[in-house]
């Protein structure tokens, strides 16, 4: 069996490549290569621009792929979206398209731009937003850049932000968003209805969320005399119940838990004033419910 899997170019290939890596899939690619081999006999991996992978996947011509919410829903096709996998190329926050005037703009809500001249790379789904509100405009394709076209090119923008800081950069403000999009993985219907192809896509599923869900977290092991044993339970959160064992020594055992990497600066002064030692923190590269 050989699953045909497309993987994102551009911002997301490095991160997508190091994400596979993190779950134990190592993928070897050429500068020029869109052709990636790998250490996984049953992937067989193309690397395209993520705006068509929705398509070939409809079609069949790939098994799955990954891409956005965005471009799934502007290609308006039929598939299957096997994951959320929230990662980007610099956060796991959801990314918004959004649409953006000059902040010295009188526009203030999207009924203020009828008649007027958008631009964006989301054209499909920027013409049905307006077409529901029942606002003409013309929605012109934009090559990219598309944050510095206004207000001399055209008189406002739907444009994707992750943390907005490109928009206010060049003087815009956001007037409404159109949707919040993440990295999806997405199959064709007869793949995902074929069993063995089914399989290793929830276990593709598995792979990669447990390592993007590891990523919050970190170990944390240490040893506790008995008479102080309650104490450092209770100063310890887990995702369910510390393992607890019994080491040679009399008297003493060992606590072992996962916690939140947030929260060590506060857990380990407060274990080792609870009579914990040999307090050992370490990464965690997967976490599977």
């Amino acid at each position: 069996m050989k699953l045909s899997l497309g993987l994102p170019k551009g911002s997301l290939e490095e991160s997508t490549i190091g994400l596979f890596k993190k779950a134990g899939i190592h993928i070897r690619k050429s500068e020029r290569s869109y052709y990636p081999t790998c250490d996984d006999s049953e992937l067989d991996l193309i690397v395209m621009r993520p705006q068509e992978i929705p398509r070939y996947v409809q079609q069949g011509i790939l098994d799955a792929g990954i891409t956005g919410q965005d471009w799934t829903a502007e290609n308006d096709v039929s598939v299957v979206e096997v994951t959320e996998l929230r990662y980007s190329k610099s956060t796991r926050q959801k990314c918004k398209w959004v649409l953006a005037v000059p902040e010295d703009s009188p526009y203030k809500v999207p009924e203020d731009l009828k008649g007027k001249r958008i631009a964006t790379e989301l054209v499909g789904t920027t013409r049905r937003y307006f077409e529901k509100k029942g606002i003409p405009v013309e929605v012109e394709f934009s090559w990219g850049a598309t944050e510095v076209k206004p207000p001399r090119l055209v008189d406002a923008i739907v444009d994707i932000t992750e943390t907005g800081s490109s928009l206010r950069a060049n003087r815009l403000k956001i007037i409404d968003t159109l949707m919040e999009t993440c990295t999806i993985v997405i199959a064709n219907k007869n793949s995902w209805n074929d069993e063995e192809k089914r399989n290793k896509l929830e276990n593709l599923k598995m792979l990669l969320q447990g390592t993007l869900d590891a990523e919050d977290y970190i170990g944390l092991k240490c040893n506790v005399q008995e008479s102080d044993l309650e104490t450092v339970i209770k100063a310890l959160p887990s995702l369910h119940n510390p393992t607890i064992s019994h080491l040679y020594d009399k008297g003493w055992y060992a606590v072992e838990t996962i916690l939140p990497f947030r929260e060590t600066k506060h857990v380990i002064p407060l274990l080792k004033r609870a009579g914990a030692s040999g307090i050992v923190e370490y990464p965690v590269s997967k976490i599977i419910p």
